[in-house]
């Protein structure tokens, strides 16, 4: 189980909170107002903010991506989502490459959380790209759906290949995404908002675009838009 599968421009966008800490983030947040609807709380504020931040993101109406990429034995996995799974969050991840145990633990972790969907990391966006690795991130995910988790964090680019294998049996939330004209930064792996909605993510994760934008709801609102129009 897991989230309802977006329907809308809103619900498709997850803004990555990437920021040092809970006075950034809330100040981000502040300035997203109600324009987003998703929020994405990832290992650097975690650490820095805790649970807190989690909390005071769901108090402001926000749906939470944990982005915690648990990799361990599954002992540890399983543990670890099942503490997590205690707090507001919706999506929370962990790497496949971990393998179809841990994936198992961490899926039954959150049997009485049937809005908190497990998903889990084919290829970071940082190093993916190629028919090679494209063929790795199916066979990942392959294992995620043998594991029965609710979804995949892959590239873009994989998205049509893995709907034509999976359709909605398998959640697609692709990071690296980028507006027409946006620096691509550290990610090798990237896709305009229509471009990936188009070759079947689910959910897109947009981070600087947005979060280092002089506005960063009206940047959220072009984002919309462009989908809007696809």
């Amino acid at each position: 189980m897991g989230p309802t599968l977006p329907s809308s421009a809103r619900e498709r966008l997850i803004v990555a909170l990437d920021v040092p800490g809970p006075r950034e983030a809330v100040a981000l947040l502040d300035r997203l107002g109600e324009e987003v609807l998703w929020v994405k709380i990832g290992l650097e504020l975690f650490c820095s903010a805790g649970p807190e931040i989690v909390r005071e993101s769901a108090g402001r109406r926000k749906k939470v991506f944990l982005d915690l990429k648990f990799h361990d034995i599954p002992n540890t996995v399983g543990r670890a989502v099942e503490a997590v799974a205690r707090l507001p969050i919706q999506l929370v991840n962990m790497h496949a490459a971990a393998g179809a145990r841990a994936m198992e633990a961490a899926r039954d972790a959150v049997r009485g959380r049937d809005d908190l969907g497990v998903i889990a990391v084919t290829r970071l966006t940082s190093d993916a790209g190629g028919e090679a690795d494209f063929e790795d991130v199916a066979r990942m995910a392959e294992t995620v759906a043998e594991a029965k988790l609710f979804g995949v964090v892959c590239p873009a680019g994989a998205s049509s290949r893995l709907r034509e294998r999976f359709g909605d049996r398998l959640a697609r939330i692709c990071p690296g995404i980028r507006p027409a004209g946006a620096q691509a930064n550290d990610q090798v792996s990237i896709a305009t908002p229509a471009a990936a909605v188009r070759a079947g993510a689910h959910w897109l994760v947009v981070g600087r675009p947005v979060t280092q934008a002089g506005d960063p709801a009206e940047a959220a609102r072009r984002i919309r838009a462009e989908l809007e129009a696809s």
